[in-house]
């Protein structure tokens, strides 16, 4: 490797060391606390660690691997033994937010409207100044939104990644065995797309091994779920659904490691719930965040929360969906059960992709489920699917009786609207809504 491609590659990997090095401060820390509850977040943090040194190592070893989703059926690449990783990850974990602030700013120059997602605008940014490795071949979205899909029209036509061959399985609208049949027949082409790139076979054996060992995860996590039903919640903001859904959708996708992480936590929930404990001091109000919560925002709102209202975060967007078992009878059943839990059970592809009814059910099934006090919709500013119904959650929420507060926000940038305002409208909607006085 000469000196002018060593260099650009330290470029591409600068900010994966830089993410690394702070979860590595983050496992340290929680290396000082021996209880069950830390070993679980050590165990999570050192499974995102591994992660990046899988990709630096493909990058600095010339191993072919991809950029993917969650929403990729990914049971599929560990069957296959291919390298992947969502290169959304760095904005979207928000580690690296010394780095945020200034990149969005960037973006800006590249022009790049402002009220698009940031965390698209942030991954099209990374590209196009080469700061993230090059993979051998990028599986686009075609939903759940237009952002996705313009943004990887313009990663097709970058110049940083000219050479990467894109596929997007096309999306049906509908949700019926019409389109779940068609959805398959485009997740088999993905896949020999991937073989293209990487050179990898998928044996339909292998897969069907990867399949059930998923299904024992997603058994294990309906288990968990059950758990946080029960008041106090067993866990609070430090440890449930964000590490649930690392695990079983990206991670370790069909992996024996995360059948063993869940039989953990699971055993962890069940010994509090006997005990009749919750790690929340003081769970007052139960609340559903409805979106997703990144690393940046968790330590700013989640302990004020609990601290300044008695708050406990039960659930979120990303933390249950009624995911369905894989039929592991026959490649079909496999390829058909797999398509569909891509196409209409992941979180947020679930809710935005088709009829505002999916938020709509989803909100009413955990407000009853899980003995919801309050749903918080943070309205992130790219989440413009959804904020087109918060007019709908809300009536949704007055039939059900529960204190609805729509913020408005920017998840990736916390400039948008500042955590002191963000607090700011939270405690007055408390306030205002009856839910209860400051601890």
């Amino acid at each position: 490797m000469s000196k002018v491609e060593k260099a650009r590659l330290d470029k591409q990997l600068e900010r994966l060391v830089g993410d690394k090095a702070l979860l590595q401060g983050l496992t340290d820390m929680l290396g000082m606390d021996q209880s069950e509850e830390a070993y679980l977040n050590r165990f999570v943090l050192k499974t995102v660690m591994d992660k990046y040194d899988e990709i630096m190592n493909c990058a600095l070893n010339d191993i072919p691997f991809m950029a993917a989703y969650f929403a990729n059926c990914p049971e599929i690449f560990t069957a296959m033994e291919v390298p992947w990783w969502i290169f959304l990850q760095t904005p979207f974990l928000g580690v690296s937010s010394p780095f945020l602030a200034s990149d969005t700013d960037e973006t800006e120059k590249m022009g790049w409207a402002t009220d698009f997602c940031t965390v698209l605008r942030l991954a099209m940014f990374y590209v196009e100044k080469d700061l993230t490795p090059k993979p051998a071949g990028l599986i686009s979205l075609l939903h759940p939104c237009d952002g996705t899909v313009i943004v990887h029209q313009a990663l097709a036509k970058s110049k940083a990644w000219h050479d990467v061959p894109v596929f997007g399985a096309d999306s049906p609208y509908w949700e019926d065995e019409r389109s779940y049949n068609y959805y398959a027949d485009e997740t088999k082409r993905m896949v020999e797309f991937v073989t293209k790139c990487t050179g990898k076979t998928l044996d339909v054996n292998k897969l069907r091994e990867v399949c059930k060992i998923s299904n024992k995860t997603y058994a294990l996590w309906a288990e968990y779920n059950e758990l946080r039903k029960a008041v106090p919640c067993p866990h609070d903001w430090t440890l449930g659904p964000p590490q649930c859904f690392a695990l079983a959708c990206y991670y370790y996708p069909g992996k024996p490691e995360a059948v063993e992480w869940f039989q953990r936590m699971v055993a962890n929930a069940e010994k509090r719930v006997k005990a009749g404990t919750g790690m929340a001091a003081g769970e007052r109000i139960r609340a559903l965040w409805f979106d997703i919560l990144p690393i940046l925002w968790q330590f700013d709102i989640s302990p004020w929360l609990e601290q300044e209202w008695g708050v406990n975060i039960v659930m979120n967007m990303f933390g249950y969906t009624p995911y369905e078992p894989i039929d592991t009878t026959s490649e079909q059943t496999m390829f058909h059960d797999l398509s569909k839990r891509a196409l209409t059970q992941m979180p947020m592809i679930r809710q935005a992709r088709g009829i505002a009814d999916n938020f709509l059910a989803d909100i009413e099934r955990i407000v009853k489920e899980y003995k919801i006090d309050c749903v918080i919709w943070p309205g992130h500013m790219g989440h413009k699917d959804g904020n087109a119904s918060i007019g709908m959650m809300r009536e949704k929420c007055r039939e059900l009786g529960v204190p609805f507060l729509s913020i408005g926000l920017d998840l990736f940038d916390k400039r948008y609207t500042a955590i002191d305002e963000v607090k700011d409208r939270i405690s007055k909607f408390f306030q205002a809504s009856g839910l209860g006085q400051k601890k």
